[in-house]
């Protein structure tokens, strides 16, 4: 069943609101939680549930999270026809890059029709979440369904952006953009399609004009009535990881922020020592983190907080705030609520609040961010509930 499984995620995502995280590199190539990637998560999940076939569609500004793939993901035995391939858009049907979910895999049919598969996952790569597809894939081969969508109840502030599904006995009646309803039923951009029937809708959706080739807005819903189309609940009983039920799309900044702060609460919702299900990532060979006393007597300390490898505190006081690989605060300096991205420096004495810093930033001493509104707003991007987001390889006036 799974030999039979081509997987395709969906990662050529620009995600705007996420700007200036995404300026460089795609969404799913945002870092996580100290030392992951977005995608890291949606790679792991395939990796436990034993799909070996894996194309990887990329466009926006995809040089980091090809690079990450490659130094990370390079596990794979091609003798055994195993392989996580990254497939930019080629032009083989036409002269445009990739045009929308649908029009991505598309472009890529004659990858699958060659690949030998019964069926076809297909993922985003921009999501954050634990799942065992092969519980949902044994579900559409036992069902003899033509698609089956992945579903999970969410309540109706977290579903107004989501595409919400109905359905009679596992069999979807309907799936709409909009609702009224307290709790919704909404896709999780997890589907299984059976390879003719995928085929058939895509080839089907390329020549109406007016789509907008949209898995889940255009092909779905003309798949709905005309079509077994089962649906499959998120979370439940079925499947070799513990139910958590969390799933996220961090396209906001304040999503993102959160979701990352979310992971220093005692009781995190989003459990990353499973051992059971660990999370793979790319490493550098990075030191271990330390504490350093400043030369002035003052110790150095984190509380509550996530430090990666590489990092140094020198006689200064990181409290409740995410440290990625390689980072420099200097004495006497607080960082308060914070992430910081790879190879950020700080200065002596400089204070951080409430602040997302990307790589490669060095923050003179003395500075303070995320305490005046409206000089960090002269400087900086700021999320609509006030995180301070210096962009990546920001330089400070001398």
């Amino acid at each position: 069943m799974l030999d039979k499984t081509l997987t395709v995620i969906l990662a050529g995502g620009h995600g705007p609101r996420l700007e200036p995280l995404t300026a460089d590199r795609a969404k799913p190539a945002v870092p996580f939680g100290g030392k992951y990637r977005i995608i890291d998560f949606t790679l792991v999940n395939c990796l436990h549930s034993g799909l070996r076939q894996i194309l990887v569609l990329t466009q926006y500004k995809s040089h980091s999270l090809q690079k990450h793939l490659r130094d990370g993901w390079s596990l794979f035995n091609p003798e055994l026809g195993e392989y996580i391939t990254a497939v930019p858009p080629q032009m083989r049907v036409g002269e445009s890059w990739y045009g929308g979910s649908a029009d991505a895999v598309y472009q890529n049919l004659y990858m699958l029709k060659r690949s030998g598969a019964e069926q076809v996952l297909i993922l985003s790569g921009d999501h954050i979440y634990r799942m065992d597809y092969a519980a949902m894939i044994d579900h559409h081969v036992t069902q003899a369904n033509d698609v089956t969508l992945a579903y999970m109840s969410v309540p109706d502030e977290r579903a107004e952006e989501l595409s919400r599904v109905t359905f009679d006995i596992d069999q979807v009646t309907s799936v709409t953009s909009a609702s009224s309803d307290d709790e919704n039923q909404v896709l999780m951009g997890v589907y299984v399609f059976s390879l003719d029937v995928l085929i058939d809708a895509l080839e089907n959706d390329n020549r109406q004009s007016e789509s907008q080739h949209s898995l889940s807005r255009d092909v779905i819903p003309k798949l709905v009535g005309n079509a077994k189309v089962g649906a499959y609940h998120f979370g439940g009983e079925a499947g070799r990881v513990s139910q958590d039920r969390y799933w996220r799309d961090l396209d906001t900044l304040d999503s993102y922020y959160e979701a990352n702060m979310a992971l220093l609460e005692p009781v995190p919702t989003l459990n990353l020592y499973q051992p059971e299900w660990p999370i793979r990532t790319h490493q550098a060979q990075y030191p271990p983190a330390r504490t350093v006393p400043g030369v002035n007597g003052s110790e150095g300390v984190f509380i509550n907080s996530i430090v990666a490898g590489g990092s140094v505190i020198v006689g200064g006081g990181v409290q409740h705030s995410i440290l990625f690989p390689n980072v420099l605060i200097g004495e006497e300096a607080v960082i308060q609520d914070s992430i910081l991205f790879n190879n950020v420096e700080v200065g002596a004495q400089a204070q951080l609040e409430r602040c997302i810093v990307d790589k490669d930033v060095k923050i003179p001493a003395g500075e303070m961010i995320g305490f005046d509104r409206e000089k960090d707003a002269a400087r900086f991007a700021l999320s609509d509930k006030g995180v301070v987001v210096v962009p990546k390889g920001y330089r400070f006036d001398s």
